[in-house]
């Protein structure tokens, strides 16, 4: 019976050991290997200590010494190591994430993680995990690591959970091997602890494992996408913009085209010998003296000449008397010619208009031949006069 305990005993020393930390298949781990080792020893029927040698993982405040790549520990000289405890599940499912929890106690002042959890993809510890077949999430993902500090009397205690997603390499039910993770540790005196995690064993199975001719699931119904579609996005300022342009300068062009604009200046008056000729030319062939209408001939010849006068040296004609024409027209410089017949001339008709007079038909020719003659002698030297009868439009020739 004694032989058999010291085999039991011996056979646990030998598991316990770094090279066959990775073969160990139980449960989830207890972490703190001399409590391990003495609890076993106690089921083996507590063997003699002279027969049994316990591992240097075993004494108290010694860590345990790892071989692997992924995390180094270190903890400086003098420095009292956190007391950490983990727990990772046993099985799990292809493709799907397991969290690792790590419980640290420490003291005041220390902090877990101080730079928050960073993983490059370069380093060792991440090329050691993803040959393993695990990989960690992407921190900003959604589904990053989580980390809980609660204060105490003599410290505090710190919960991290890392999501660890398993990924085997090989189809059907794998056993896998979580490699041990880097934990930092920022003391108050400035100095950085590192702490490593212990390996954990994990069984993991296909999501189809436990179902019978399983079948691929169809695809998931389609989600709308949300994105930026800057090209249409600068199209429709575009085209607001030039709609505003199209617009202003629509405006501007009607304002411009309803500006108020200068009447067209009026056609220069005609010379009033012209105006004085087609009137006589009308009265001429009017026949109003063939009609005894002796008066309204006289008159018509006078208006037409008074008005011709008035056009000429710069008054109103038809409104003045002939007492204020002749102060007028002897004032004028340089003189008018034949002045005296003239006057003469207005002295006839205001006779015929005033005094009643009735002339004869060849007193109505006469003082129209007169009147044409007026106007004749005292058109402007370089105007060529008429030296016939004057002459009108056809236009007044066919009303006749």
């Amino acid at each position: 019976m004694k032989i058999a305990n010291v085999l039991l005993a011996a056979t646990f020393v030998l598991l316990s050991t770094p090279a066959f930390a990775k073969r160990d298949a139980g449960a989830p781990r207890t972490h703190d290997a001399g409590a391990a080792h003495v609890a076993h020893a106690a089921d083996a029927g507590a063997a003699p200590a002279a027969s049994v040698a316990p591992p240097a993982s075993a004494v108290a405040g010694a860590p345990e010494e790892r071989g692997w790549a992924s995390c180094a520990e270190h903890v400086p000289p003098g420095s009292t190591r956190p007391a950490m405890k983990e727990q990772f599940p046993s099985r799990g499912t292809s493709g799907y994430a397991s969290p690792l929890e790590i419980t640290i106690e420490h003291g005041k002042g220390e902090t877990v993680l101080p730079q928050g959890f960073q993983v490059q993809s370069s380093s060792a510890a991440a090329r050691v995990l993803g040959e393993a077949g695990f990989v960690i999430p992407e921190v900003d993902g959604g589904a990053g690591p989580t980390l809980v500090s609660t204060p105490s009397a003599n410290g505090a205690t710190t919960k991290l959970t890392i999501p660890i997603l398993l990924l085997p390499k090989n189809p059907g039910r794998n056993r896998m091997t979580l490699p041990p993770l880097p934990v930092a540790v920022a003391r108050a005196s400035g100095e950085l602890v590192t702490l490593c995690t212990e390996p954990h064993d994990v069984t993991v199975d296909d999501p189809t494992s436990s179902t019978p001719d399983a079948k691929p699931h169809p695809n998931p119904l389609p989600r709308q996408q949300l994105e930026e579609w800057t090209l249409a996005k600068q199209l429709t300022i575009g085209a607001l913009v030039g709609a505003v342009v199209a617009a202003l300068a629509a405006w501007l062009i009607t304002r411009w085209m309803r500006r108020p604009r200068p009447a067209p200046p009026p056609p220069p008056p005609r010379p009033p010998w012209e105006v004085a000729f087609e009137e006589l030319f009308a009265i001429r062939y009017a026949g109003l003296a063939k009609d005894e209408r002796f008066a309204e001939h006289y008159d018509r010849v006078s208006d037409a000449v008074r008005k011709y006068l008035g056009g000429r040296y710069g008054f109103d004609g038809l409104e003045t008397t002939t007492r204020e024409m002749t102060s007028i027209l002897r004032r004028v410089e340089p003189p008018v010619v034949e002045l005296s017949s003239i006057l003469n001339f207005l002295d006839e008709c205001d006779l015929v208009k005033f005094a009643r007079f009735t002339p004869s038909d060849e007193d109505c020719t006469r003082i129209l031949d007169r009147g044409e003659h007026i106007v004749r002698v005292t058109i402007p030297p370089q105007i060529s006069a008429p030296t016939g009868p004057a002459r009108v439009p056809a236009a007044v020739g066919e009303r006749r």
